[in-house]
């Protein structure tokens, strides 16, 4: 069953003035996509038998399925006429279940409401006191195994999948949720004009401690500038930020 759809009250990309043209860079999609295929399927071979223990911990810890799948936005490129634009579409993202099963998702809905918004009042009202990170803490839903997950990135490999289908890139923009993207600036909608990342600039520079704004200007740096080189940097400085957990929770 294909549940991908385009997102239709999501404006068009080039009505925000694109950033670049696709005639700069249509060589460097092409092996950016073969990059994308020869490491995240060595990876996933790499990587399959802590998937297997994971998955075994998490099945342990609490009821509930082992995979959470949840609606992301991304970005695709859509000829439309000889024309080739950034176009947004909703698809089901990967992760590993660091929640109780069936967990009230409005607190997090509340949150990032707040947070593009830079309302800190509301920010730091729903935290219950003052932060300097930029990340719900705390949070009563998440289950033991599920704050390990979290502190270092686990939760994310099951996108290692989402990458091998196309859905998203080892390097990019990370996929925001629907609710997420109502809330978005004109300007904010330029970090679609990129395939949404399983890493990227903002988690190797700034993490938990950038406001929202100040993550979508990284996320556009990135696409000023993406290159394959960019893209290696990043992946290479990748885990050694998720293994000293700074930033994350």
């Amino acid at each position: 069953m294909n549940t991908k759809h385009e997102v239709n009250h999501l404006p068009r990309i080039e009505e925000f003035a694109p950033i670049f043209t696709f005639e700069d860079r249509r060589s460097y999609f092409l092996v950016k996509r073969i990059f994308d295929l020869v490491i995240t399927l060595s990876a996933l071979v790499l990587l399959l038998p802590i998937i297997i223990i994971i998955s075994i911990f998490i099945a342990l810890d609490s009821e509930g399925p082992i995979f959470f799948i949840q609606e992301r936005v991304g970005s695709k490129r859509k000829r439309n006429k000889g024309e080739i634009s950034w176009q947004p579409f909703i698809f089901n993202c990967l992760k590993f279940r660091t929640m109780e099963y069936g967990a009230d998702e409005s607190i997090h809905h509340e949150y990032t409401k707040a947070f593009i918004g830079n309302n800190l009042e509301k920010t730091n009202e729903i935290q219950g006191g003052e932060t300097s990170t930029y990340k719900l803490l705390n949070d009563p839903r998440v289950t033991r195994i599920g704050k390990y997950l979290r502190k270092y990135s686990l939760d994310e490999l099951p996108q290692l999948w989402n990458i091998v289908i196309g859905d998203m890139s080892l390097v990019g923009p990370r996929p925001p949720c629907p609710y997420e993207v109502d809330e978005y600036l004109p300007w904010h909608y330029h970090r679609f004009e990129a395939t949404q990342g399983l890493t990227g600039l903002w988690q190797v520079t700034a993490r938990s401690s950038a406001d929202f704004d100040y993550m979508v200007q990284l996320d556009i740096e990135y696409i000023k500038h993406q290159n394959l080189w960019l893209d290696i940097k990043i992946i290479l400085r990748t885990p050694l930020v998720v293994l000293s957990a700074d930033g994350a929770h």
